[in-house]
């Protein structure tokens, strides 16, 4: 704020009391220190008006990234809209997929790998273990089951091409919905990036505006004390001119006075003149200058 002891007090008992003299000096300081306030609050409207920029320029900020995440989740909403689209015709592919496996009966019984990995159990017990011959014979006519299983079960899916076909397309239906999902992922990520920046601009824009607000308050303050220094300068000014007036009137009445004197001077000398003296060179001036000779 104003260091208010720098400022210049102006009393009605100085306006009335102090003499010229001393009011001419009290208007010097006023005046200077009315234009020193000036200058300081020129030059915190001056702070004030930047920071009110620089607050517009953080809302702008904020403002275009308010749009861009705008922008974005209407983009993750396309994708998310797509995205269910296609998982939900892929649902339909693999719904189709076990309706055509149960039509075949593949879904009962065990898969191709289940099979697989009980052939490489049973082999494995062939050869690390020792067994009686009704024991082998026995695991390997149980081994050959398996293989025969595992090739009817295989045959019988390689010969439905439907099938593999319906497979793949459910698959690559799946896999672009997989592709939408990753986009939403990826889009919505830069939208809460935005909408974290965008919070962050209007916070700063927020703080900036309060340094604006506190730089108008000083303003004010400096401006209203400069105008009270100006208005006592005025003041000051004022009663000088008074002063003035009153010295003019008292050297125009001391002026009335002295000529007034000085014609009755001249007339009492006249008069003298007229019944006979004689006049010294000082007398004749005097008579000249009231112009009575």
């Amino acid at each position: 704020m104003v260091d208010e002891s720098k400022n210049i007090e102006l009393t009605e008992d100085d306006l009335e009391n102090k003499s010229k003299g001393e009011l001419i000096k009290k208007a010097g300081q006023l005046r200077d220190r009315r234009n020193e306030l000036n200058q300081m609050a020129s030059d915190r409207a001056s702070k004030r008006d930047d920071l009110n920029a620089k607050t517009r320029e953080k809302v702008d900020e904020a403002q275009e990234h308010r749009e861009k995440r705008d922008e974005l989740n209407e983009q993750v909403q396309e994708h998310k809209d797509k995205r269910n689209e296609l998982n939900a015709e892929a649902n339909e592919l693999f719904d189709k997929v076990e309706q055509l496996k149960s039509d075949m009966e593949l879904d009962e019984g065990k898969d191709l790998e289940e099979l697989e990995e009980e052939i490489e159990q049973l082999e494995f017990k062939q050869q690390t273990e020792v067994l009686s011959s009704e024991e082998e014979q026995e695991l390997i006519e149980k081994i050959e089951s398996k293989r025969e299983e595992y090739e009817e079960r295989k045959e019988k899916l390689e010969q439905n091409e439907d099938l593999e076909e319906l497979v793949e397309e459910a698959e690559e239906v799946r896999s672009e919905a997989s592709k939408h999902h990753q986009k939403v992922t990826e889009l919505a990520d830069k939208a809460q990036e935005h909408h974290n920046q965008m919070i962050e601009a209007y916070r700063e824009a927020d703080d900036i505006r309060d340094e604006a607000d506190e730089m108008h308050e000083k303003f004010v303050d400096a401006q209203e004390a400069a105008d009270r220094h100006h208005e006592d300068f005025v003041r000051v000014q004022k009663r000088l001119r008074e002063l003035d007036k009153q010295e003019e009137e008292e050297r125009k009445t001391e002026r009335d006075k002295k000529k007034e004197e000085a014609k009755e001077e001249a007339e009492e000398i006249y008069q003298k003149f007229k019944e006979g003296e004689t006049l010294d060179t000082e007398d004749l001036m005097k008579l000249q200058k009231t112009g009575l000779l």
